[in-house]
């Protein structure tokens, strides 16, 4: 396995573990288990693009989950930029959350 790759997956496994860290302020589940990362990439100068969303559009953390998302991230050593984008296409579901948060939630 070339070392690009290894590094990419460890930089892809360090953003998700930072990302599990965020909790959504009403509902007791971190934001990746909820659904709310849509995607992450990362490009060869480790600068990364994360689409996201919101339980809503009125979601009361709109302006600072993202930023706390961008923030978090950006703290991860190999991490040179980190560019947030928010969407509601397609809009969040509780059918895109994880087993692991629907049974956090009594929902299975």
């Amino acid at each position: 396995m070339a070392e690009d790759t290894v590094n990419t997956e460890k930089l892809g496994d360090d953003i998700v573990r930072v990302i599990k860290t965020i909790y959504d302020p009403e509902i007791p589940v971190d934001i990746y288990e909820l659904g709310l990362i849509y995607d992450v990439f990362a490009n060869e100068n480790n600068d990364v693009r994360i689409i996201m969303t919101l339980t809503s559009p009125n979601c009361p953390v709109a302006e600072s989950l993202p930023q706390e998302v961008k923030e978090k991230v950006k703290s991860i050593d190999m991490v040179n930029d980190v560019e947030v984008e928010l969407t509601f296409d397609p809009p969040w579901s509780q059918d895109i959350m994880s087993e692991e948060a629907k049974l956090e939630l009594g929902m299975l």
